[in-house]
């Protein structure tokens, strides 16, 4: 089969060269067999807003649907286990490890989802902490909906990387 061919009016050079794209411009998984495995971690954060009463409820415990921190917190665990299977270029990980906290974050009228995602292995895990904050918070709407279908989820954002060939990352304070 053929490869669709590439916008004459795209880039070929004169910039860094994006891995997931072949010198012909075509997508393709990156070859990670001849890097080293080191130890990974990704810590990602997101936040779901919602009415204060909602809000009290879950803190109270009381939503009619039962737990939906618990339920929230397995289904970020499942997404990141599965990440390989919803991102198209992203390789299989095994993860070593993944801590998910949700907080109430009362000046905000929300929750927030940190998740930290561990493995030892040739290629990061970013996309699986970020996975997993984003079922986490998609689960919480879907517990929460009926009683709130206003609720926002947002912002989600990778706090920080280490290790591979770029080292430690961190978000800077001021975004």
């Amino acid at each position: 089969m053929n490869e669709p061919t590439r916008n004459s009016s795209e880039p070929t050079s004169g910039g860094p060269q994006l891995p997931h794209l072949t010198p012909s411009g075509h997508v393709h998984m990156v070859e990670v067999g001849d890097r080293s495995a080191t130890m990974r971690t990704a810590v990602a954060e997101g936040l779901i807003t919602m009415a204060p009463s909602t809000l009290a409820l879950v803190v109270a415990g009381t939503v009619p649907k039962g737990d939906v921190l618990a339920v929230a917190r397995v289904a970020a665990i499942q997404a990141a286990k599965r990440t390989w299977e919803l991102i198209p270029l992203c390789h299989p990980i095994a993860l070593t490890g993944l801590e998910v906290t949700i907080e109430p974050l009362a000046e905000h009228n929300g929750l927030r989802i940190e998740t930290s995602a561990r493995c030892l292995g040739p290629t990061g895990v970013e996309m699986e902490a970020l996975t997993a904050v984003q079922v986490g918070l998609l689960t919480l709407y879907d517990m929460l909906k009926s009683i709130d279908p206003a609720m926002t989820i947002g912002p989600v954002r990778l706090l920080r990387k280490e290790g591979g060939r770029h080292g430690l990352w961190t978000r800077p304070d001021d975004e």
